[in-house]
């Protein structure tokens, strides 16, 4: 009933730059928190960036300086605005999402996206 769909990947050069796109849909009474996280084949997703219902954003150290997260005005958007990519941020980008269903008295529940392919090489 909740879906989170991640967009915007693709291959490009170092020094370049992406922004990736992250929409929930489906039955939703409220959207909390947002992240991006990230994971190459052999190793664990690791968070790239957060960002509150709020606005408030926080960054991995390997992010700070170089991506932007935002949310739409809707707040079920995410955005990850990638500048100065480097062949080491080369992974799969997930979308998670907390999910507030049915009513306020409902705690949430983070769903995932199934993550879009991100590639940096000369």
């Amino acid at each position: 009933q909740v879906q989170v769909v991640e967009s915007g990947g693709g291959s490009v050069q170092p020094g370049g730059s992406l922004r990736l796109s992250c929409e929930v849909s489906g039955s939703i009474f409220s959207i909390n928190d947002m992240g991006w996280y990230r994971q190459t084949p052999g190793k664990q997703r690791e968070l790239v960036a957060t960002v509150s219902k709020g606005g408030s954003t926080d960054y991995s150290d390997f992010a700070a300086g170089r991506f932007t997260i935002s949310r739409g005005n809707s707040l079920k958007t995410v955005f990850l605005q990638m500048n100065n990519l480097e062949p080491e941020d080369t992974a799969v980008y997930y979308c998670k999402t907390g999910v507030r269903r049915f009513s306020a008295s409902f705690g949430y529940t983070d769903y995932w996206g199934q993550g879009t392919q991100v590639t940096v090489s000369s």
